[in-house]
């Protein structure tokens, strides 16, 4: 039939284009490139209609192939990459039965180059042996997909499931109907042929319409992401969903290494769950200038190239670092909120279960005769528990002296002997300074008394430069441990702008160093 001559080219421009711009929206797959080779394929089977001995001969040997190409993009589908060995084995079978079965039909048929011998019964047996097998690589491609729809998020599914479908249709259209051509069309093989390669067409088309939905669409390549993370501060993309949209994974999460404490956090400051062994989910670290600064947790079985999520975060590193310190403050005020609730709930329960309790008790009793002298000690009692209570809020000596006062009193009350140097205080600083020194240094040495097993511990608060400079330090087996105080000591400092480090010496024990700026 000399249109199939000019039908078969046809099919193969539409391969060639469709596959064409799945390759260049997404370059890293390998989805466009067996879309392009399916249409050379068409292109060299519709050569078995021309006259020349040596293309015809080609044609028959890859008339099937493009169904073999056609079960390798279903089991990779949308990466173009074979992800399990069962689906590597799998699409083996299929090029086998396509292009090692196909050679009965044309070794042993008349008409080409290729004949051995004119032994129509064998062509048949080959034949039906070729459709045999490829009702078994038929089935073992539905059983993969149904595993890999069950996987599958529900929005993955409304996607991915049309296309299996479609693709198991066209699979088996060509042989089910060039089988049953005779009760179905009659003698007409143009209708035939016609309904074959029209639905073959339509394979690339709705390949490329499924990789651009449901979260499989990547709309940028990675080397126009810095590109477009350059933009102006009004058109500049959320930093999270510029990378979900680039590499085309909705569920995509940035993460943000806090400085010191070295955990990950949201955008929005707090803490998030971690990727677990099999929930199918990666997580790559991004690094600048050596240092981890964050992380991407994305869907492993949507980006199976790591390497990819990795050069990814290679170009938004910068970016990830600069709203990494805003990401901190956020975090920072979150738990300084966090704390002060938890302290109001504390001073909250305390002063109704203790004190209240305690004068109600009182009340009482001053009402039932009770001796003078009872009523007295428990008067005193209440008085020495409200003490307690301002102290642990806001001790007394720092608010009527002084740091250096309360830094004294606090040294005389802990076990352990406190060696105290002080320069550069004879004024007194910002009540707001004050109270962050007092509280480093208090934290300081309850986790150096508690942790390090030191015989004596050192304080030095030293006023020069407009700055106030605090150290602590014990020798010990590590006086600082990782933890609430740790992270409210460095909350309190940044809030005043100012740094804190906490450093393991060389000959053992802990060195708490803060800089606080203060007026001069």
């Amino acid at each position: 039939m000399p249109w199939v001559a000019v039908l078969l080219p046809v099919v193969a421009v539409v391969y060639v284009a469709t596959g064409l711009t799945a390759w260049l929206r997404r370059p890293g797959s390998r989805l466009g490139f067996l879309i392009v080779a399916a249409g050379g394929l068409w292109l060299a089977a519709g050569a078995a209609n021309v006259d020349s001995p040596a293309l015809v001969a080609a044609g028959a040997v890859v008339r099937t192939l493009p169904l073999a190409i056609i079960v390798h993009l279903l089991l990779s589908f949308p990466t173009g990459r074979l992800r399990s060995t069962a689906a590597r084995v799998v699409t083996a079978a299929g090029y086998a039965v396509c292009l090692i079965l196909q050679a009965p039909l044309y070794l042993f048929a008349p008409g080409t180059v290729l004949t051995i011998d004119d032994r129509a019964d064998l062509a048949q047996a080959g034949l039906q042996v070729q459709r045999v097998a490829g009702a078994l690589v038929v089935v073992a491609t539905v059983t993969l997909l149904a595993g890999e729809l069950r996987r599958r998020t529900p929005e993955q599914r409304r996607v991915l499931a049309p296309l299996a479908f479609y693709g198991i249709f066209a699979l088996l259209l060509i042989p089910v109907s060039s089988a049953l051509a005779a009760g179905l069309f009659g003698d007409d093989g143009l209708t035939l042929a016609a309904v074959q390669l029209v639905a073959m067409a339509l394979v690339p088309v709705a390949f490329v319409a499924a990789a651009s939905r449901g979260g499989f669409a990547r709309t940028l390549d990675i080397a126009e992401l810095g590109t477009w993370l350059g933009a102006g501060e009004a058109r500049r993309p959320d930093l999270e969903r510029a990378l979900a949209t680039t590499l085309g994974d909705p569920s995509l999460r940035l993460l943000f290494r806090l400085a010191g404490s070295g955990v990950l956090v949201g955008a929005r400051g707090g803490e998030l769950p971690l990727p677990r062994a099999g929930d199918r989910r990666g997580m790559v670290e991004i690094e600048l200038a050596g240092a981890a600064v964050g992380a991407i947790d994305y869907d492993a079985v949507l980006l199976d190239r790591p390497e990819e999520v990795r050069e990814a975060g290679r170009v938004v590193a910068l970016a990830v670092d600069r709203q990494r310190l805003t990401v901190e403050l956020r975090a920072s005020r979150a738990r300084i909120a966090a704390t002060a609730d938890r302290e109001r709930r504390r001073i909250a329960r305390d002063l109704h279960d203790g004190l209240q309790s305690r004068l109600v008790f009182l009340a009482v009793q001053a009402g039932t005769g009770t001796a003078p002298a009872t009523l007295r000690r428990g008067i005193e009692d209440a008085i020495d528990e409200l003490r307690e209570l301002v102290d642990g809020v806001m001790p007394a000596p720092l608010t009527e002296r002084g740091l250096r006062a309360a830094v004294e009193d606090l040294a005389d009350r802990l076990p352990v002997p406190v060696a105290l140097r002080v320069s550069g205080l004879e004024r007194r600083l910002a009540p707001e300074v004050e109270t962050a020194a007092y509280f480093v240094v208090s934290e300081a040495l309850v986790n150096a008394v508690k942790h390090s097993g030191s015989a004596t511990l050192t304080v030095e608060l030293a006023r020069a430069d407009g700055h106030l400079r605090i150290e602590v330090a014990d020798a010990g087996d590590g006086g600082a441990r990782e933890g609430g105080g740790l992270r409210g000591m460095a909350d309190r400092v940044d809030a005043l702008d100012g740094a804190l480090e906490v450093e393991s010496l060389p000959d053992g024990g802990t060195r708490v160093r803060a800089v606080i700026p203060c007026a001069s």
